[in-house]
């Protein structure tokens, strides 16, 4: 792995690591709560409980969260190769 001769900026790559690895884990938890509310309605003529249906919100929300400040990582990166320093 290289490193980076300015602390900030490996801080920065670390952190923005870190965003895209909880990106990572927390689809893999809405991909498995989808599944058990499609199973769940499967089983029970359509009819799931109330908490297996609305159990994939709270992950699909951090995914819009993490996934909008990953989606705009490369603009704010050429914003900041712009200015003059």
């Amino acid at each position: 792995m290289k490193t980076r001769k300015k602390q900030g900026k490996k801080t920065t790559m670390n952190w923005n690591h870190g965003i895209r690895q909880f990106h990572r884990w927390v689809s893999l938890v809405f991909t498995l709560t989808v599944i058990a509310n499609f199973t769940a309605m499967a089983m029970n003529d359509g009819q799931a409980p109330m908490w297996i249906v609305y159990a994939p919100l709270p992950p699909l929300f951090l995914l819009l969260g993490t996934g909008l400040w990953l989606f705009a990582l490369p603009y704010l990166g050429k914003r900041r190769k712009a200015q003059p320093r």
